[in-house]
């Protein structure tokens, strides 16, 4: 019974050895991930990396790991030469495969997501224009309102109004839906559903140009794409997916 005892407690000891020694280890590892992906991946911000499952010292000696998420902060969007904050950007990657040399990591499957404010979308906006909520039915369909006086509208789109058609256009409030729609390499376009009529012939391609445009949001890992976007109160936030994603290398 005695020599059971010590046997049951030694396991209990080494059991506790073990659990330690591996969550040291993957904390350390967590910490050299963020600093490659801080260098890959070009960010001002180091991000914050949580490797899942356990124990992880036999995920790394299979050099497999099961999840590993990462969530960035400080990252910019981009928008007709303006930069804006993003509020965060998180990604999740499953089954990421890590490379002979540690030098690279690439998951199987990875789901990502940017997170914009009104307040931002609308300094990434053309001159003139607000960027807010478009109500709770709209906003299911990843609608946002754009608003804004017409003359100062165009007049951001680099349109060059003469006084005679400022008096006609007054001061005249334009209202619009946007859609977000997904582009490429994370960028994503807010596109008017429909537009008011100008009271002045040939201003209805200007006004487009005017309210259309598109948001480059960096920060994401290589290989995941924007697809969709939910809207609430607040903001937006962009979703994607990607396969055989590159985490770093």
């Amino acid at each position: 019974m005695r020599a059971l005892r010590i046997t049951l407690i030694t396991a209990v000891v080494l059991g506790g050895l073990f659990v330690a020694a591996d969550r040291i280890a993957v904390h350390v590892a967590e910490g050299e991930a963020a600093d490659r992906i801080k260098a890959t991946q070009g960010l001002s911000a180091t991000p914050e990396v949580s490797i899942k499952g356990f124990p992880f010292l036999t995920q790394i000696a299979n050099r497999q790991l099961d999840e590993v998420d990462v969530s960035v902060t400080g990252i910019d969007a981009t928008a007709g030469g303006r930069t804006v904050a993003v509020s965060e950007v998180r990604a999740e990657l499953a089954d990421v495969r890590i490379g002979g040399n540690f030098a690279s990591a690439t998951a199987a499957r990875a789901e990502g997501s940017a997170r914009v404010s009104y307040e931002d979308l609308t300094k990434s906006a053309p001159s003139g224009a607000t960027v807010g909520y478009a109500g709770p039915e709209r906003a299911a369909k990843g609608q946002v309102k754009v608003t804004g006086p017409s003359v100062q509208l165009l007049e951001g789109a680099g349109v060059a109004i003469p006084d005679a058609i400022k008096g006609v256009l007054g001061n005249e409030e334009i209202e619009v839906y946007s859609t977000i729609e997904a582009g490429e390499s994370g960028t994503v376009r807010l596109k008017a559903d429909s537009l008011p009529e100008i009271p002045v012939p040939g201003f209805d391609t200007e006004l487009r140009r005017a309210v259309d445009y598109d948001l480059r949001i960096d920060g994401l890992p290589g290989g995941i794409t924007l697809n969709r976007a939910k809207a609430d109160e607040t903001g937006l936030t962009f979703l994607g997916t990607g396969q055989g994603v590159s985490l770093v290398g």
